[in-house]
């Protein structure tokens, strides 16, 4: 099993550890070229304004979203996951998306980085609570008919959702120690033989 983890920006490392733990093997995505080959892709959390534009500078944008649509299994988390939506509010002049995820989002919903907060949150796909940090944080306002909700902060606000494939949280799964996140996208996929490979 070989998952690459989108390289150009934000929390790369943390994703790749998490990763390691569990015994995958793990690559950097930056050009179209680190894309062959991959059974699952993370697009990790960051700034979503400079994982587009670098995207585009190296030609990355476009097979990247190809990859997506065609079913590579993907989890993106917070940045990650505004780079993968159809719409969002709140967008950056001239800023673009993947548009593959068929969701609207709010950027940086909960406020600044001095807003940041953890918190215990209940996953599909994972039997108790998980450790949750939100960083400057997206909330999905608007659900696309094949798309489901997959975590709730609370009953008005959604902070993960599954289209086919893909896989999106607001939080920061990777910001912890504990690898349930992690551990339930592979077994989602990996169980079932949907590997890309």
């Amino acid at each position: 099993m070989r998952v690459g983890v989108l390289a150009l920006q934000g929390g790369v490392a943390e994703h790749r550890e998490a990763l390691h733990r569990l015994s995958v093997e793990t690559t950097q995505v930056r050009r179209p070229a680190d894309l062959a080959g991959l059974d699952g892709i993370v697009l990790p959390g960051g700034e979503s304004t400079v994982i587009d534009k670098l995207a585009r500078t190296f030609g990355l944008a476009e097979p990247l979203r190809a990859a997506i649509a065609a079913g590579l299994p993907t989890l993106a988390t917070c940045a990650g996951l505004i780079y993968l939506a159809c719409r969002v509010r709140g967008a950056a002049p001239g800023q673009q998306t993947l548009g593959v995820l068929d969701i609207t989002v709010r950027r940086n919903a909960f406020g600044t980085q001095l807003d940041s907060f953890e918190t215990l949150l209940s996953v599909d796909g994972v039997a108790d609570p998980v450790p949750a940090t939100f960083i400057r944080a997206p909330v999905i306002t608007e659900l696309g008919p094949g798309v489901r909700a997959v975590a709730r902060l609370d009953e008005s606000r959604v902070v993960g959702v599954r289209q086919g494939a893909v896989t999106g949280y607001s939080f920061h799964p990777e910001e912890s120690t504990d690898l349930r996140v992690h551990r339930a996208w592979i077994d989602s996929w990996a169980a079932s033989g949907e590997l890309a490979s």
